[in-house]
Formats: structure tokens, sequence, C-alpha cells
């Protein structure tokens, strides 16, 4: 069984009473960087185990009363189509999708404020957009000698001609669907503009990773810098801290290099900086909350592991850089940590050889191990989850879950009605006819009652899997990697 490594109702306490304490500092008004994922923060998951993966918006929540919303959106990646490589969908849908989601948890959100703004006809249909959904929307403009020439930056001609964001709460969170959104500078030109009101506000920055009172080589941290290879992001120690107070603590490497023109930014506006370092501006608490060193340990190397396979699909399908798996591999080095470590990954493999075709492993809970092969009529990976739900009820493998009468016209519609060469089904598919079985066979109903026992469990496919099956796998919390081969030879893959 997966052992617990952190304590998450801690966590919501004290990064809640955390943030209360850095409002007083600042007399009332804070602006709160917010880096990372605020919904379904599985990575945090995954490394901390006992980490929900709401647990930062549900720190919100705590603040509900104090806080409000505002989205940062840049007009390149609106005018460019951007996407968030996890969920697939554009920058300028997500700032809808994350609206709909804060207001589900009660949160205000406030107004959407497009930085790097020139004019750009798709960025003003956008703008559109949101102000007929009722949204309020501000611009920020690009500046001449950003980040350098600070004397231009925190002047009238500066952040200056940027639109003043209209706030009413005490404090304000910062976020965006995804880096390179522009948030820091948003934080500032909001500070610079409450100078010039005579509003006396504060910034601060909430970054989960990499915990700055953990070591530098602890695998929790690694596993940040494997997990953002492609933005060669690199863990040190913070300089300033070490030197400011004698402590030793983490931060990484843009945080350090920015942090002197930050400061200068914050001695500008207000006359002297509130922060003697990058680790000052953070509020993080995560690792005070820490329950199991040894568990969260080990479950950030099995994360390095996934991270390292996923990078190689990335690359295979030409979305990485060879130089990505390089650093990872480098990471893994460092622990004395290999693919074989994962158990799933060579019982995937010897399976293929014995069937001499695409398989799929998962390893149980319990520790147990169970693969899915092709057929001609499922995919591996449908085969590995009608096998799993069976050992997980008890079912007898020879025992049928779905009837032949059912599979059948599934197949009919793909292959007649649709169009497909391929009349296998996919995960989707299989749940579906499973759940249409279950309500007349009891069997296949008990085998459904066991989907959830899959969340947490790892798994390990032969082939690069379909769009479809990589979903189903994510939305039933299995961490499935793949090896970095298409199940064919054909240029175009799904």
């Amino acid at each position: 069984m997966k052992s617990v490594g952190f304590d998450n109702a801690k966590y919501v306490q004290m990064q809640s009473q955390n943030i209360r304490d850095r409002i007083k500092m600042f007399g009332g008004k804070l602006y709160l960087e917010f880096g990372g994922k605020l919904f379904d923060d599985y990575h945090a998951s995954r490394v901390l185990p006992g980490f929900e993966p709401d647990s930062k918006v549900k720190m919100l929540v705590e603040l509900k009363d104090e806080a409000e919303i505002v989205i940062v959106i840049s007009a390149d990646a609106i005018e460019k189509n951007k996407r968030r490589g996890d969920i697939g969908i554009t920058y300028d849908q997500d700032v809808l999708r994350l609206t709909d989601a804060f207001h589900g948890y009660g949160l205000f959100v406030g107004s959407v404020v497009i930085t790097q703004y020139l004019g750009q006809p798709s960025v003003e249909q956008f703008e559109k957009k949101l102000r007929l959904l009722g949204i309020k929307v501000f611009r920020h403009y690009p500046i001449s000698g950003y980040p350098t020439n600070i004397s231009h930056i925190v002047s009238e001609d500066g952040y200056g001609r940027n639109d003043y964001i209209e706030t009413t709460r005490s404090l304000v969170v910062i976020t965006a669907p995804g880096p390179g959104s522009g948030k820091m500078a948003a934080c500032m030109s909001q500070l610079y503009h409450e100078h010039a009101r005579g509003v006396k506000a504060g910034y601060a920055k909430f970054e989960t990773f990499p915990i700055w009172n953990l070591p530098l080589s602890h695998p929790v941290n690694i596993a940040y810098e494997a997990a953002t290879a492609d933005l060669n992001d690199i863990n040190m120690i913070d300089p300033f801290h070490l030197e400011a107070y004698g402590i030793t603590t983490v931060n990484y490497n843009r945080d350090i290099e920015i942090y002197p023109v930050v400061q200068a930014m914050f001695e500008r506006i207000s006359g002297e900086s509130p922060y003697k370092s990058p680790t000052d501006m953070g509020v993080n608490m995560a690792g005070y909350c820490i329950t199991d060193d040894e568990a969260c340990r080990e479950a950030a190397k099995k994360e390095i592991i996934r991270r390292f396979f996923q990078t190689s699909c990335s690359v295979r399908q030409g979305f990485g850089e060879p130089s990505e798996i390089a650093r990872i591999e480098l990471l893994m080095n460092k622990l004395g940590i290999s693919t074989e470590d994962r158990p799933v990954v060579s019982a995937a493999i010897k399976r293929a050889k014995e069937t001499e075709g695409p398989v799929v492993a998962v390893e149980l809970a319990d520790g147990r191990i169970v693969t899915g092969k092709t057929t001609s009529l499922l995919g591996a990976s449908a085969a590995l989850l009608l096998n799993a739900l069976k050992v997980l009820a008890g079912i007898k493998h020879e025992i049928p879950l779905i009837s032949p009468i059912v599979i059948e016209p599934i197949q009919e519609l793909k292959t007649v009605y649709m169009g497909n060469r391929n009349p296998r089904l996919h995960t989707d598919e299989i749940l579906i006819a499973l759940s249409i079985c279950a309500a007349t066979n009891p069997t296949a109903a008990l085998a459904m009652e066991q989907l959830s026992k899959l969340r947490g469990c790892d798994a390990h496919a032969t082939t690069i899997l379909s769009r479809v099956d990589e979903s189903v796998f994510m939305k039933l919390g299995v961490n499935i990697t793949s090896e970095p081969e298409y199940q064919s030879k054909k240029l175009y893959h799904s």
C-alpha cells in the first residue's frame, strides 16, 4: 500500500495563516503572484503523497472573503493560440475555464489583464468576448528596456502607461493559464499605481516548488527540475538569503537572477525593499507539512522516472528537444535510479515480447501487476482495464464482463458508419460498454465498482497511446507512461 507522507489539513491551515500574516505585514493589501497550478496540481500530489490536487484552491477558499482573483494572459499567447500541454486547450479558452472553476468554489474573479498589448486583432476580439460575458478587462503594454532599464520601467512612460487594475479586496491573487504570462510584471505595475495613489500595498510570491526549506539534493526538489526540463529551470542555493541571514535555502535560477531587478524596482517605487532575498518573497509552507520524509523521497524518485518517459515520448512526437531527455537522465544518475526501478516497465516489455504486440501493464496498490494485450476486439489499454477490474473484484479471468451483442454494434458503428479501419475498442468505448452491461449484469456492476481503486496506480505501455486512451487513464488517476515508440510505421498518428 502507498504511504502517506504529507499532512494536507495542516498545509491548508498553515498556508492560509501565513498569507494573512503577509497581508498584515503590508498594512492590509497584498498582491500575491501565484505560480504553478491552482487546480489539479497532480505533480504535487504525486511527489508529496497526501497532498490533495485541489489543496491550493481550498486554501484560497479559507480566505475567500478577503480574496479576489485576477487572471493574466499575454497578447502573444492569444495571437499564437498557445496551448496548455497538460489539458490541450488554448490559453484564452483556459481563462474562461479558470473563471468558471473559481466561481464554482465561491471565489470572486475581479478581472482579466492582457499583457504585452499592441492592438492585435485576435486580442481585441478576445477582449470583446470577455466584456460581453461581463468580465472586466485591463491592458498592460510592452515596456522598452524591460527588465533592466529600471528608471524607465518605474515611470509614467513605463508602468504608468498600464491600466490600473481596479481591485476591492485585501488579497489580490494574480494567476495565469501558464508561464510567461506576465504575472510578476502585473504585480509590480500595481504596486507602482497603488503608491502613486497613496495606498500601501505589498507583493509576495507563491511557488510550491522547489521547496525552499528542503535540501537542494532532496528528490522532491530534483523532481521539480525534471518536471521543468523544457524550461531549463535549475535549483540553486539562494545566495542573497545566505548572505543576509546565514541560512541555506533553495530557490531556482530565474527567481535568483531576477531578484536584483525586483529589489531595485521596490526601491524605486517606495524607497526601500521589504525583502532581502527571493526566498523572503515566498509564502510556501509545504516543507513544514511533510510527515514522512522517506515516503516523499520514494514518491519523487518515481515521478522523475515517469517524467523521463513523458519527455522521451514528447521528443519522439516532435514536441521537445533531446537535451531535455539528457537533463532528466543526469538527474536520475544523480539519485542512482533507473527505469528498472519501475516494475510495470519490465512487466510490460516482457509481456510484449511474449505476445509480439502492444501491451499495457498496471501495478495495483497491493503490488500485484496486471497486463493487457491487443486482441481482435480490444486495444491493449482497454484489455488492461477489464483485466485489472476483474483482479480487483476477484472475478475469474475467463468470465466475460461484456456481452458480444454489446461490442459488435460498437464495432459496426466505428467501421461501417464512421469509416474507421480499426475495429478495436478504446478505453472510453469499453467503459461505456461495461456501464451498459452493469445495468443488467451484477458481475459487470461489481467490476465497475472497482474503478476508484485504480487511482494512484502506476501503469506503462509499450507504445505511445492514443489521446483518447491517455485521457481516460488521466481521468481515472492512473499514472500512465509509455515507451517512445509508435504502434505502426505510419507517418500520421492520431
